[in-house]
């Protein structure tokens, strides 16, 4: 009974593991960003222009952070 629990428990963080790593593998997320590089560039910089039309005070408030917390 206990080994049979033990066992089950071994196989479950195995699996949680290989789940572990598909968040934590920093060279995957890399590897997308590079691939979708200009996707990201263009989304934020229409994100950007949006947000400068509708709220330019929010755009000030950004800078200014950004400013003073380098």
């Amino acid at each position: 009974m206990v080994l049979e629990e033990n066992e089950r428990l071994k196989k479950l963080v195995e699996e949680l593991q290989e789940k572990l790593q598909n968040y934590t593998n920093p060279p995957a997320h890399k590897a997308f960003y590079e691939k979708n590089k200009e996707k990201i560039i263009k989304e934020s910089s229409e994100r950007l222009k949006k947000l400068t039309e509708s709220n330019p005070e929010k755009i000030k408030e950004y800078r200014r952070t950004a400013y003073l917390h380098p």
